[in-house]
């Protein structure tokens, strides 16, 4: 998809007054806002509700510079044109409506008043859920979303449990997605000049080896599953991919490496499992070194080209870097550490590759791409609408969403709600080792010279995936919009609990011989009450995943920050906050992940138009779900779903296959 976008800068927070008159979300109508300025660069300006005509309460505040004049969210922000002017005014491009809710009014004729600044716009490549890619333009200044292009690249299942791409087919995309993206400027009189910067995100295990020489692949990439943990099968399937729901044979997560685990495992002792210590990650199919070794092991092109000195290892922004930046012509081979740290290849104590790790795999350092922080210049476009330029951000997806939730400070998490979930909690400069099945991995490094920031991580394997199996399985619904709707027929799963293990629990149980279950029906149940559970289900585990980290950090989450498909279920969101028994807070601006991308690429020394000091980031208009249940309920509601989970363990044996045959 390509986006290009610029910052809203109304701040919402608090209790504020939504659509339906009733406190717990903060979707505050805006209709003018006036201001003397008492000096300075920002103002704070008075909101007033356009039905009452009241003033809203000081946490619905607008945060303006008055030398900016842009978008703002769904409403116009009109200036003066310099510091001096004496009033500002703020009005909406249309009627009166809630700035968080429905949709957005068709565009003003004309360009937009952000394009008359000319402001400078930094792009972004995110790849998203591995079927799609997309590039996002960002307006440094403001990082408003301003239009989008999505290209869907196709998945290969040469075998049963096998995933895979044409990395030449991803290259190709990016360039379509810079090409759409610059005709789309144009049509907005933007000067595509403006483009300073360019930030890459992508999933952060899928692994490519491809020839110095010639710059063709080796072999397809190889995919990464939807959830790291120990090496059980977990069936899910990306958005947008034709292959069967969730269940199935058909799966996202490969398993070719299944048996390199279980050989690699056998030779680490008990007593001093080195790989953890120094990687922060369990032994697991998920990650790049088991996928590399197997390339080793069974692809003669491979082994031929690593025994010639041709072979170049890396992850997908490894691939994109060295292929943007020149290829065989100079190409730049570098990663950054977040993509780094997720090979098993990398101590994530001294941020470089280690060698005993790397002679425990077999793999030879000298096909491994140099590691670079997150945020430097690491090399120029040589091609294309945008040759000349620098390539400065580079993320994974995770850590890259972590920063476009603009989680800088230790003890901030964010939750990314997709097929999967995968919950973040920054925990500063310390390595936080999880004694409840988490993950220990580099959020980011924002600068050569900046300091590494860790991250604990825990992840659900199965949450929008369970919608689909809903609608593909089931067929209970015939779209995944549909569930909420039935939801909220009902407002509760009448004791009704549903414990998608699909394919086993992951963390914090870690239970490979769990498996789905619906439980405390009644006849009184009807798709209705499961669909609510389904939904439940998702927040559950979430809360599960959060109980462990603050049992690992010891810091209690004040709120959780989201993002994500799923956060635009209204009922899952108020489900997740009356569980969690915390405020949900979501961005208005959806695609956190790029903008993460975006925001390191901007702030890169050498480019300098995106300021990550707390005073310089622009006010983001939040979605506030406030718990609305007492503590007491949400206790009870989640003893319950502990209750089904227990009852969900113990259905797999050795002695019983699932297929029936011995």
């Amino acid at each position: 998809m390509i986006t290009i976008i610029t910052r809203g800068q109304i701040q919402g927070g608090g209790r504020g007054v939504g659509n339906a008159g009733r406190p717990g979300r903060s979707t505050q109508r805006l209709t003018s806002c006036c201001a003397q300025p008492t000096g300075g660069n920002k103002q704070f300006y008075t909101l007033r509700d356009p039905y009452r005509g009241e003033p809203l309460d000081t946490s619905g505040r607008a945060l303006f510079s008055p030398a900016r004049s842009g978008v703002c969210q769904r409403a116009v922000l009109v200036s003066a044109p310099s510091q001096a002017a004496g009033r500002l005014g703020c009005r909406l491009a249309g009627p009166p409506r809630d700035l968080l809710r429905g949709p957005p009014p068709p565009p003003r004729p004309g360009p937009a008043p952000v394009t008359s600044l000319r402001p400078p716009l930094v792009r972004a490549f995110d790849s998203f859920a591995f079927a799609d890619w997309l590039a996002q333009v960002f307006n440094s200044k403001t990082a408003e979303l301003l239009s989008h292009h999505q290209v869907e690249i196709k998945q290969e299942f040469p075998r049963e449990g096998w995933v895979e791409q044409d990395p030449k087919e991803i290259l190709h995309s990016v360039y379509e997605c810079i090409e759409k993206t610059c005709e789309k400027l144009g049509q907005l009189n933007i000067d595509i000049s403006n483009i300073k910067a360019i930030g890459v995100s992508n999933q952060r295990e899928t692994t490519v080896v491809w020839d110095k020489i010639t710059g063709e692949p080796l072999y397809n990439a190889v995919a990464a599953p939807v959830s790291p943990g120990p090496s059980v099968p977990v069936a899910v399937v990306p958005s947008g991919s034709s292959v069967p729901a969730a269940g199935t044979s058909s799966v996202w997560l490969d398993l070719r490496t299944q048996s390199t685990v279980e050989s690699l495992s056998k030779r680490i002792p008990g007593n001093n499992n080195f790989v953890k210590s120094k990687t922060g990650l369990p032994l697991s199919t998920y990650f790049s070194a088991v996928k590399l070794r197997w390339l080793l092991d069974n692809v003669r092109k491979v082994q031929k080209a690593v025994e010639e000195k041709r072979a170049l290892f890396g992850t997908i922004d490894s691939w994109l870097i060295w292929s943007l930046t020149g290829g065989v012509n100079g190409g730049v081979h570098c990663t950054d550490v977040t993509n780094a740290s997720r090979t098993m290849l990398f101590n994530i104590h001294s941020l470089e590759w280690d060698k005993q790790l790397c002679e425990f795999f077999g793999i030879p350092m000298e096909i491994l791409p140099n590691v670079r922080s997150s945020s430097e210049i690491y090399g120029l476009m040589k091609a294309g609408a945008l040759e000349g330029v620098p390539i400065s951000g580079c993320l994974g997806d995770q850590s890259a969403a972590l920063v476009g939730q603009m989680c800088f400070q230790i003890g901030q998490a964010k939750n990314t709600y997709g097929t999967g979930c995968f919950l973040l909690c920054n925990t500063g400069h310390k390595c936080v080792f999880s004694d409840h099945g988490l993950l220990t991995t580099v959020a980011y490094k924002l600068g050569r010279d900046k300091p590494v920031y860790y991250a604990l991580e825990g992840s659900v394997a199965i949450a929008g995936a369970v919608i689909r199996w809903l609608r593909d399985n089931l067929g209970i619904i015939k779209t995944s919009e549909e569930i909420e709707k039935l939801a909220k027929e009902v407002g509760t799963s009448y004791g009704c609990y549903f414990v998608p293990a699909f394919s086993g629990l992951y963390a914090p149980y870690w239970e490979p011989s769990a498996r789905g279950i619906i439980c405390g029906l009644t006849q009184f149940t009807n798709k209705c009450h499961i669909a609510f559970a389904a939904l439940e289900a998702v927040c559950f585990q979430t809360r599960e995943i959060l109980d462990a980290m603050n049992r690992d950090c010891g810091i209690p989450l004040s709120h959780l920050q989201v993002d994500g498909g799923m956060t635009s279920n209204k009922i899952l969101m108020q489900l997740q906050a009356d569980i969690l028994y915390i405020p949900v807070v979501k961005p208005s601006m959806p695609e956190t992940t790029a903008l993460g991308a975006a925001m390191a690429a901007g702030a890169a020394e050498g480019v300098g138009v995106w300021s990550l000091e707390p005073e310089d980031l622009s006010a983001v208009t939040m979605e506030r779900f406030e718990p609305q249940i007492n503590a007491e309920e949400s206790e009870i509601r989640y003893s319950t779903w502990k209750k089904a989970v227990m009852k969900s363990m113990g259905w797999v044996t050795t002695q019983s296959p699932e297929s029936g045959i011995p």
